[in-house]
């Protein structure tokens, strides 16, 4: 061996390679400077020769083999090659030859400033630092790869390039920030990969990249290399009309949310389990559908990569991958991009509250742990069987902030809707005594969910004019929709979880119980302005025996469908932005399931084809008089006119729009009492018109309805009014009138 290469070569490094676990391999490997020469060294396992060709080609240097190993490396007298200007030639014994850049030859990518944000939880575009990303660099096409794992021994890059063969690519590690980083020559978008980590114990684990941006379709789990900067967008209108709403216009506009999932409200092929549609059909399809409905929101459930699908996306893998159920991360874009053509705001799923314990996730990531606490009270939810994310550990603050920000500047998301904040809050949330652990003031309030959760909410605004999150909170949690600055969280809505348990529990009584249980239909309008309100009917109401919508209303069949229209109508008059989950728009017979599509052939039945044009024109009806929307938050936005009169269980109330035109007047009658000619207050002396009425015969009713009548106010009082109109009111119905005010 040539003196000056054997004094140059550090064997101490040599025998972590050899042995598989060196963590900096760059300190060995490569092109070096060595006093006025260089050494260029390189490990190819199982290769027979390997040589260094010059950029011209034209000149070639046989290496020395200096190991039966693989270890090679040559020593020039000279600084003959600048950088990674130059070749590897691998000749193997089959007769193989292959020519590649030296991946130890190139600079890294992951500055110390990028370190120092990372350490102080505020590098915001980190995704675009870690994970695989192809690029050219000096001319040469490959994928950078970087990874956090501070408690590794070694970290590989394993693929379908490389055989999966840890010793082949292992990484470097980035001074003192646990971050590990390589750029591997040709390996191109398509290409398949995992880190598999040496852990400080010497255990082997093979890891799915965190911040991969494509997997493989369930049951394979390892991540795929893809572009996420070609798809050319052409929402560039949407986003500037997004950006110059704020806060304040948001609550005052109208939202209809379609909560959606994709895999299940239609397959392809109900006898296959991969039988789904991509997203490019899903654009168009949903799309179209939601147009002709009447919704302005769809809000998708179980689109970040999760491997179980009845887990409906709510124990994720990949925080950012879209599941490849439904295509390439590019079909998704152009799912999101055709939504926004069609005039449909996306809202998605977010789930930061905890993760699974997959063995090719986050969880134990590299071998300790990393993502969660390591105190199982802090860092497991013992009824769920997941692990806590540790909201203290700025690195995991940073990688939950940056993908909030992923979704809506990579993917023009426009709201995320956060799962389960409530189990961020309480540190004590699904625990037992002595499960949990009290915070420093000795209190169950998680200090660092909620300054995470207030930073997230910050960030996102900041920098995304427009875009905002919904918070899933199920509690009484003070200022969950108050900004961040003001000491709330900083959400923009909340779901109001309350009013539909109450709402839910009300519309299951037999009709003769109900007036028993008035409270449960008024109670909610006590506090219906401390926050800004989504009304919700979720997939959670629909699942686990808890019927569908329609299984829980009573009486026969036609009463269940009238039950089921005035609690619709009386949803959209209650103040708060409403949503329905998918298969609720036409009364869904079934329960959910994700395993299979809705019901549609339902639609076949006048009573279901009835139900659907009920709830578009409630929809219709609802974004043309923003009496329904515009004051949801303000107490002159709504009155109760008849709410005392349980017995009858009639209520009445009025909704205020942002002028004396157009207001909206309801009238709800929750029991199989038909009453003619019946007197009720109004607010004034005018006209009142009928513009809807849930007993049409359209919608399924028998028509007894008031659109041929003219409905004048005349002075004699009646419930807290002394003006009132008399109409009928058919049994188990909802009837909106339109009005002006006049004084």
């Amino acid at each position: 061996m040539n003196d000056k290469l054997n004094n140059w070569i550090n064997w101490v490094l040599y025998d972590e390679l050899i042995e598989g676990k060196i963590n900096a391999p760059k300190h060995l490997l490569g092109n070096h400077d060595y006093g006025d020469g260089q050494v260029i060294t390189c490990y190819k396992p199982h290769s027979a020769s390997v040589s260094i060709k010059s950029p011209s080609g034209k000149v070639t240097y046989q290496m020395e083999k200096v190991s039966e190993e693989g270890f090679y490396g040559i020593y020039f007298p000279n600084k003959k090659f600048k950088g990674n200007k130059y070749r590897l030639i691998t000749e193997y014994y089959d007769g193989t030859s292959v020519t590649s850049a030296d991946c130890y030859s190139f600079d890294g990518l992951f500055t110390d400033y990028d370190a120092y944000l990372f350490a102080e939880g505020n590098n915001y575009d980190i995704y675009n630092k870690m994970g695989a990303h192809p690029m050219t660099i000096d001319g040469v096409k490959g994928t950078y790869f970087a990874v956090w794992a501070p408690d590794a021994r070694r970290v590989s890059v394993v693929g379908n390039f490389n055989m999966w063969d840890g010793q082949l690519n292992p990484m470097q590690i980035h001074s003192a920030s646990g971050v590990y980083e390589l750029f591997i020559p040709d390996v191109l978008p398509g290409a398949i990969y995992k880190f598999q980590i040496m852990t400080r114990y010497g255990d082997i684990l093979y890891k799915a990249d965190p911040y991969g941006n494509y997997d493989q379709f369930r049951p394979d789990n390892a991540n795929i290399v893809v572009d996420l900067n070609t798809y050319k967008w052409k929402d560039a209108k949407w986003i500037k009309s997004r950006s110059a709403i704020d806060r304040v216009e948001r609550t005052k506009s109208p939202m209809s949310i379609y909560e959606c999932h994709l895999g299940s409200w239609k397959k392809k092929y109900e006898d296959s389990d991969s039988g789904f549609y991509n997203y490019r059909e899903f654009a168009e399809m949903l799309g179209d559908y939601l147009v002709e409905m009447g919704y302005t929101h769809v809000e998708l459930i179980g689109i970040a990569e999760y491997p179980f699908d009845g887990s409906w996306g709510y124990q994720v893998t990949n925080y950012y991958a879209p599941t490849s159920r439904y295509g390439t991360p590019d079909d998704f874009m152009f799912f999101v991009d055709r939504m926004h053509a069609k005039g449909i705001s996306v809202i998605l799923d977010w789930v930061p509250a905890h993760f699974p314990r997959d063995a090719h996730g986050l969880g134990r990531f590299d071998g300790m742990a990393l993502y969660e606490n390591a105190d199982p009270r802090k860092g497991e939810h013992p009824d769920w069987g997941t692990y806590i994310f540790d909201y203290g550990r700025n690195e995991v603050a940073n990688f939950l902030t940056s993908n909030a920000l992923f979704w809506i500047e990579k993917y023009h998301i426009d709201a995320l809707r956060v799962d389960a904040v409530a189990s961020m809050l309480y540190l004590d949330y699904g625990k037992q005594d002595g499960q949990w652990v009290a915070n420093k003031n000795g209190g169950k309030e998680n200090l660092e969910a909620i300054a995470l959760l207030q930073k997230i909410n910050t960030v996102v605004e900041g920098r995304n004019p427009g875009a905002y999150l919904i918070a899933e909170e199920s509690t009484a949690w003070p200022g969950v929709t108050a900004p961040a600055s003001m000491q709330g969280l900083g959400f923009l809505f909340k779901w109001n979880m309350g009013w539909m348990n109450d709402f839910l529990e009300y519309m299951k009584i037999d009709p003769y119980f109900k007036k028993f249980n008035h409270n449960k239909l008024t109670f909610s309008l006590s506090y219906t302005y401390a926050e800004n309100y989504i009304l919700v009917i979720s997939h959670d109401e629909v699942v686990h025996l808890k019927c569908s919508m329609l299984g829980k209303m009573p009486g026969l069949e036609f009463d269940k469908f009238a039950n089921l229209r005035t609690a619709y109508g009386f949803m959209m008059g209650h103040p708060g932005k409403k949503l329905l989950f998918m298969g609720q728009e036409f009364a869904q017979e079934r329960e959910w399931s994700e395993a299979r599509s809705l019901d549609w052939w339902l639609l076949d039945q006048p009573l279901h084809k009835g139900m659907q044009d009920y709830v578009k024109e409630l929809n219709n009806i609802y974004k043309k008089y923003d009496a329904f929307y515009y004051n949801d938050n303000e107490v002159m936005g709504f009155e109760w006119i008849k709410v005392d009169d349980a017995d009858s269980g009639i209520v009445t109330f009025v909704r205020r729009g942002k002028t004396t035109k157009n207001q909206i007047m309801m009238i709800c009658n929750f029991v199989p009492v038909e009453r003619k000619g019946y007197r009720v207050g109004v607010p004034c002396l005018t006209e009142y018109t009928e513009i809807l009425n849930s007993d049409d015969e359209r919608f399924g009713g028998l028509g007894r309805t008031n659109k041929d009548k003219k409905l004048i106010a005349e002075k004699a009082p009646c419930d807290r009014s002394d003006k009132s109109i008399v109409l009928d009111i058919a049994p188990l119905s909802a009837i909106i009138l339109k009005y002006d005010y006049k004084k």
